[in-house]
């Protein structure tokens, strides 16, 4: 931290935005990879020929256009400034391009900046951060496919327990039960509703999500997550349901208000801690 705050700033702002736009790679791809897995698992299961498809992963192939699937060129790859050179549009074929690009790649620079101001430039605020990059995967994820994926909820999980196992040990013991509360009660709330309606009211990658947010959070902050979550969650419906008629009776994911309620933990949780105890006393 020898160079002058503006260039630090600078940096870590790039470097955000750098992994916001690998983050679309994730959003993009990974359902799809998921899918085709699933897909090939279901034929080896009924003895059906196996499917021979290029490869496709998050490295293979390179960015391509969603719809004429034409290579995107370098320089139109550059986070934020390749949508906004090119209209939002295609080079190739003028399709519009989702503004989901350039707001994830946004998002992921303005946390980089927002983990630096309010934690500095440590391995604590590195793994912070990426536990934010991870949600905000999720989030996105879940709000186009209502899909939270194993391979991105469990690790975080875990890797809340081991933030904890290494900066702050005497939160490990907090963090477990934390797991064991979050996941137990939104499955509770699961069956519950269930067993009262005969309809699933969620998914079971919210226990898992829930779980891993008790893991970085520890069991005290699972309430006011919660409470975030289902106010925020509220607040979204009816205004979608006001001005978007044909959205009325449509399933409304919960992940993505968790893991916004989860930002907001993360970032600023004693402050929030704090307002919160004082409107109980």
């Amino acid at each position: 931290m020898h160079h002058p705050p503006l260039i630090v700033w600078f940096i870590v702002a790039l470097f955000g935005l750098c992994l916001g736009s690998f983050l679309n790679v994730v959003i993009t791809r990974l359902p799809v990879m998921l899918m085709r897995h699933w897909r090939r698992e279901a034929q080896a299961a009924l003895e059906l020929a196996h499917e021979h498809s290029p490869a496709f992963n998050l490295a293979t192939p390179g960015s391509l256009c969603p719809r004429c699937e034409t290579a995107i060129a370098w320089h139109d790859n550059i986070p934020l400034v390749g949508w906004l050179k090119r209209g939002g549009r295609c080079a190739a074929c003028n399709t519009r391009i989702s503004i989901q690009y350039p707001l994830v790649e946004l998002v992921g620079g303005l946390l980089a900046v927002a983990v630096l101001a309010l934690h500095g430039p440590t391995l604590e605020a590195l793994s912070i951060y990426s536990a934010c990059l991870v949600l905000l995967a999720l989030a996105v994820i879940d709000f186009r496919t209502q899909l939270l994926p194993d391979v991105l909820t469990l690790p975080l999980l875990w890797a809340g327990l081991l933030f904890q196992l290494l900066f702050q040990p005497l939160m490990l013991s907090d963090a477990v039960i934390g797991v064991i509360v979050g996941y137990l009660s939104l499955w509770s709330f699961y069956w519950l509703f269930k067993l009262t309606t005969g309809k699933e009211g969620m998914g079971f990658g919210d226990f898992k999500l829930l779980a891993a947010l008790g893991a970085w959070l520890g069991w005290s902050f699972l309430p006011l997550i919660l409470i975030l979550s289902a106010g925020l969650g509220a607040m979204v419906g009816l205004t979608a349901q006001a001005f978007a008629p044909r959205l009325r009776g449509k399933p409304l994911p919960f992940g993505p208000f968790l893991a916004l309620a989860g930002w907001i933990a993360l970032l600023v949780g004693d402050e929030l801690m704090a307002l919160y105890l004082s409107l109980l006393i």
